[in-house]
């Protein structure tokens, strides 16, 4: 289904079907920053609580890699679901001749 990283083949490798038609667009990429920033905001809550207040950098330790991370590990998933749904649904954009 996918060409590259996040890149969406042309057509399927095992039928053939056209996939020109489909645009997910920035969803999952919106889809993506809510998740992610409500787990950063979590993790940050998390070991402010625990360490009692701790400093700038450990916060910085922590959510610097795990943001890019996990923005990295959901995106794609999510791109497919949403290009999934929109497929079996045969999504179009709106047209105002209908």
């Amino acid at each position: 289904m996918f060409k590259g990283l996040l890149e969406i083949a042309p057509r399927c490798d095992a039928c053939g079907v056209s996939f020109e038609g489909a645009d997910v667009g920035d969803g999952a990429s919106v889809f993506a920053l809510f998740i992610v920033g409500f787990i950063a905001m979590v993790a940050y809550l998390l070991v402010a609580v625990t360490f009692n207040h701790p400093p700038l950098w450990v916060h910085a330790l922590i959510q610097l890699p795990l943001i890019p991370i996990a923005t990295i590990a959901c995106i794609r998933p999510l791109k497919g679901v949403l290009f999934a749904l929109q497929f079996k649904h045969d999504a179009q954009e709106a047209r105002l001749d209908d």
